[in-house]
């Protein structure tokens, strides 16, 4: 479950992961304070830590190797409350899609691709891996926009980062859109599909990764492929689990 999970207008923030354009608000908060997190000496539970992804080892990440006690403690720090760390973690909608791409790198050469929710840019990541010619990666949370830049930097790709809310949009802008573990409400979902509708309709290529969430609308997604994943997320009794690749009907 990536992190846009709460669309809303606000002033557009572009991060570009190579070059890094300058920054503004809260993304540059974010963006400094995750530094200074993964800068830090020592460890345990509520740290950051790069390491490779499970399932998609090509890719490294800064995980927290418990999100909710990393959450708990940079809220104390900051003195305010912040928006679930759902970039911290590895979620396995995206580690399936990540997977997919980086096998057939031939759904991303030469393609712009767009990554929406993209949480800790796992999938936008891989699309750079794999050959894409320009990768955007898209979120509304201030901190998962610094997370992939930071991501990115640490695979050595270059990736646009972008917390704009991009689902009322009518131009897509890209040759294949991924999106992973985003049917998750009901509220998002009646947003999401709609926009992967008009995106396939304007002529992307379109992928979902999805390991069953309540809100998938199965009868209007086709299975392209399924992967046992072992998953990190928080709250999940198996750590593997099965998760489709799909594309609209």
């Amino acid at each position: 479950m990536n992190s846009a999970r709460r669309h809303v207008k606000r002033a557009p923030i572009i991060l570009h992961c190579g070059m890094l354009a300058p920054m503004r608000g809260a993304a540059a908060t974010a963006l400094s304070e995750l530094e200074r997190e993964i800068d830090a000496p020592g460890g345990g539970l509520d740290r950051l830590r790069l390491v490779p992804t499970p399932f998609v080892p090509e890719v490294r990440l800064h995980l927290a190797e418990d999100a909710i006690v990393w959450w708990a403690r940079m809220e104390a720090a900051v003195g305010h409350a912040l928006p679930p760390p759902y970039w911290a973690s590895a979620w396995a909608g995206g580690q399936a899609l990540a997977r997919h791409l980086l096998d057939h790198p031939d759904l991303v050469a030469g393609r712009r691709v767009l990554d929406l929710a993209a949480g800790s840019g796992l999938v936008a990541i891989a699309a750079a891996l794999a050959g894409a010619a320009q990768v955007v990666a898209n979120d509304i949370d201030p901190y998962a926009v610094a997370s992939v830049v930071l991501n990115a930097r640490a695979n050595r790709v270059a990736v646009d980062a972008t917390g704009d809310d991009l689902l009322d949009s009518a131009d897509v802008g890209a040759d294949l859109v991924v999106a992973g573990d985003v049917f998750y409400s009901r509220t998002m979902a009646d947003r999401m599909l709609p926009f992967l509708q008009r995106a396939a309709a304007g002529g992307a290529e379109v992928l979902v990764g999805d390991p069953g969430r309540g809100h998938l609308p199965t009868d209007r997604l086709t299975v392209l492929a399924d992967y046992p994943v072992p998953t990190t997320e928080p709250s999940v009794d198996s750590s593997l689990r099965r998760v489709q690749v799909l594309r609209p009907a």
